[in-house]
């Protein structure tokens, strides 16, 4: 896949706007995080290496690089959204420590192959799908109790 710096400079450019240092450094910091970060989240690293940034250049940058389909907004029943890169084209679903708010990408092929035989039997086709299993880590159980994160679960 080409370099997600590469397709946002394109992409800037193709809607006349400027790919100013700030922005690049926001994209750089975002890809390079790994996780899913809040605008908020990532505002605080941003700020850490430029402390001339703003939080409303990091919240416009983000939406950029959703409409760039460079990054994902998620809602993982908290009360903000977190934004994920999108670097290609595979899919994974998510396990959410409620008591700590970790959040692990897993990716099983007998859970997607379940799901297209259930799509079959009931002759569905599926466009898209998104799995979110709530629950209690190692390490939070490990600990016991602590202050929970405040995460819905929707049931």
């Amino acid at each position: 896949m080409q370099d997600p710096l590469d397709i946002f400079a394109d992409y800037i450019a193709d809607n006349g706007l400027k790919n100013t240092p700030q922005r690049r450094l926001i994209v750089d910091i975002f890809f390079k995080s790994g996780k899913h970060l809040t605008t908020e989240e990532l505002y605080n690293v941003v700020r850490a290496e430029d402390s001339s940034i703003g939080q409303a250049t990091v919240y416009r940058t983000l939406k950029l690089l959703c409409d760039a389909g460079l990054a994902k907004e998620q809602h993982f029943g908290e009360a903000t959204a977190r934004y994920e890169p999108i670097e290609d084209d595979s899919h994974h679903d998510h396990l959410i420590c409620t008591s700590c708010g970790k959040n692990q990408e897993v990716m099983d092929e007998e859970i997607e192959r379940l799901q297209e035989e259930l799509a079959k039997r009931y002759s569905f086709t599926l466009t898209s799908h998104r799995m979110i299993l709530y629950g209690i880590c190692d390490e939070c159980r490990n600990q016991g109790p602590k202050k929970k994160k405040n995460i819905a679960v929707a049931e």
